[in-house]
């Protein structure tokens, strides 16, 4: 009989794009490589190499921040085809360690191994479990070589935290008597669901690192609304949410770099009905419709606004899509100068098992 005690393992491959591009061409092993557009085009690194990292090259980056911070970096067109192949052969082998698995992108994933390891105490079983992680560690160096990084925990959340802490190519235990105090010096936004807004609220008040919230003897509601509860809980290291066999998808978007900043409207029109169509196929491949449409644009400064709007009825048709998108572009007054890019993306996502209702807005035509 087991034992009852969490074991949760958070698998996330190095450097994937990067990593792949190595194993592949030899002689980048060992030189930075970065995946994606060209330094001289418009265009964000997809992934970059631990040798390009060590210049600050970091993912979503532009293509040519990335080329002044790394001069000797090789740029790679990504070969999506090929990384979706080897994500099915990670994928698979994790599957063969546990069937509770939670794939939350194409190079990472959660497993629960509580019902296949034993122990005395949390402590014991996560301790237990660290030959099964070795043991999947060298399975996927052998069937693929590439690296993975895990962390073991009794939590998603710290599970997540370790497998960061240990890269590259990492085997990193939280255990549960130490969570409290391996949290404390963390900034809050390590925390999952912690993002740039609720930071900077949370700063405001002079709750900078995970160990002031631990700390914090007021209402953390009064800060951050009904989610204060759940805040306190993360920050002590706590995590309920359950391993999820099915990963449920929670948005889907589409984003165009111009190769030169415009205001022109067929161009403009031309590219949201592109991003519309593509979101509206992925929604009925997908059997989802949304509740909710955001549009995104990019000025020539970078400065980056999002306006969204909700729906009465969930939706999947690509054209009440780009009206949608048509309509924020135009309420907001969006296009008051060339755009960098424009992004188009749904959430608010639902199983389609409403009838779709038409609700016509003006457009941009």
């Amino acid at each position: 009989m087991k034992s009852g005690y969490r074991v949760i393992f958070h698998v996330d491959m190095d450097a994937f794009y990067a990593s792949v591009e190595q194993r592949d061409n030899p002689s980048l092993r060992g030189r930075p490589v970065i995946v994606g557009a060209r330094p001289d085009q418009r265009g964000v690194v997809c992934a970059a190499s631990y040798e390009a990292r060590q210049f600050g090259v970091r993912s979503a980056m532009p293509s040519a921040v990335a080329g002044r911070r790394c001069p000797e970096a090789v740029f790679l067109r990504p070969r999506m085809a090929l990384y979706r192949m080897e994500s099915k052969k990670v994928m698979a082998i994790l599957r063969r360690f546990s069937a509770r698995m939670e794939q939350v992108s194409v190079d990472e994933a959660y497993l629960d191994l509580s019902e296949q390891v034993d122990g005395n105490s949390p402590d014991d079983a996560l301790q237990r479990s660290v030959h099964v992680g070795r043991a999947l560690k060298s399975s996927i160096r052998e069937a693929c070589q590439l690296a993975a990084s895990i962390g073991i925990a009794g939590n998603k959340m710290l599970a997540k935290l370790a497998s960061d802490y240990g890269k590259p190519d990492g085997l990193l235990l939280i255990p549960e008597r130490d969570k409290v105090e391996f949290l404390r010096g963390l900034p809050v936004e390590r925390i999952h669901g912690v993002g740039q807004v609720t930071a900077a609220t949370l700063k405001r008040t002079g709750l900078e690192r995970i160990g002031d919230l631990q700390d914090y003897k007021g209402d953390l509601r009064s800060i951050v609304g009904s989610w204060g509860e759940a805040l306190r809980q993360f920050a002590r290291g706590e995590d309920f949410r359950p391993v999820s066999e099915r990963h449920t998808v929670k948005s889907i978007s589409s984003e165009t770099t111009f190769p030169k900043d415009t205001e022109d409207r067929q161009v403009l029109t031309k590219t949201l009905r592109e991003q519309a169509e593509e979101l509206g196929r992925a929604l009925i491949k997908k059997r989802l419709r949304a509740r909710t449409i955001q549009v995104k644009v990019r000025y020539r400064d970078f400065e980056t606004l999002t306006r969204q709007m909700s729906l009465p009825h969930p939706l999947d048709d690509s054209r009440q899509i780009y009206r949608s998108a048509c309509h924020l572009l135009a309420r907001d007054r969006l296009v008051r100068e060339p755009l960098r890019l424009i992004g188009l993306g749904v959430s608010g996502l639902v199983e389609s098992e409403w009838s779709q209702l038409e609700f016509p807005f003006d457009s941009m035509d």
